[in-house]
């Protein structure tokens, strides 16, 4: 019987009674890996430049870069100095942006989830609106933190597919309904990205890696969060899953030529 995959999950790094340092995954994440994707979920602390890609990348079979709180320092992509009470995550930055292009060479199925879509997004040489609800024109799409959880993580706004969306095709119908809860979003996206959906303001939802040997999408929204009643977040789990056991299965034999990319 084959084994089941491993799927590593970025872990923030906070300070727990500013005190103690530490790094944290936010257990809706381990939830959907382990029910909705059918995997092994491993905390990958924010080690920064102590983090050894070659070993890591060897023992994995997928990675979920996770949403967090706190936003990507904008030097990683020559924005403009960020305002005084924003929350940034250096470990975090000096984790995700180079491991990111390593997994993509690597052929490693990976989905990308808010911070997530946004760090793939700079990683591969794009830029960020850092204050995306103050934007003219643009949707609130950052839902107020005095709101209760499942308030905050709710129905917000419709996407809209792009025609030719791969992600797209998982879903029933073309325009769908999801959670929003981000200050940041993308800007000049990548060159080795391609839009698969936007917000009616515009705002890119969801992105693809251009040319992936395997799975390698981002969504702006949190499909971790209501995978249990969101048919299409339950698909998004279910093909990144399905595309992991397709990697593990690959290691152990082979002969294996399956391959689910998007």
């Amino acid at each position: 019987m084959s084994r089941k995959p491993i799927i590593a999950i970025t872990a923030d790094y906070i300070m727990v009674r500013e005190m103690w340092p530490a790094a944290v995954v936010y257990n809706v994440y381990n939830d959907a890996v382990i029910h909705a994707a059918g995997a092994l979920p491993w905390l990958l602390p924010p080690a920064g430049e102590a983090l050894d890609h070659e070993v890591l990348l060897d023992r994995i079979d997928g990675i979920v870069f996770t949403g967090a709180r706190s936003n990507i320092q904008p030097q990683r992509y020559q924005g403009e100095t960020a305002a005084g009470n924003t929350v940034q995550d250096p470990h975090r930055d000096a984790t995700t942006l180079p491991l990111i292009p390593k997994v993509i060479d690597a052929g490693i199925p990976m989905l990308c989830i808010c911070r997530g879509i946004q760090e793939l997004n700079v990683a591969l040489g794009g830029s960020l609106h850092q204050d995306v609800p103050n934007l003219p024109g643009k949707l609130n799409h950052f839902a107020p933190e005095e709101w209760s959880m499942e308030r905050r993580f709710g129905p917000s706004h419709e996407v809209l597919f792009e025609k030719d969306s791969e992600l797209g095709k998982l879903s029933a119908t073309r325009t769908i309904t999801v959670n929003s809860v981000h200050e940041q979003g993308i800007d000049r996206i990548a060159d080795d990205l391609v839009v698969e959906a936007r917000a009616p303001d515009g705002i890119i939802e969801a992105v693809r890696v251009r040319g992936s040997r395997a799975f390698a999408a981002g969504v702006q929204w949190h499909p971790e969060w209501d995978w249990r009643s969101h048919s299409l977040n339950a698909k998004i789990w279910a093909f990144f899953g399905a595309a992991c056991r397709d990697r593990t299965q690959g290691t152990e034999d082979s002969n294996q030529k399956t391959r689910r990319t998007l």
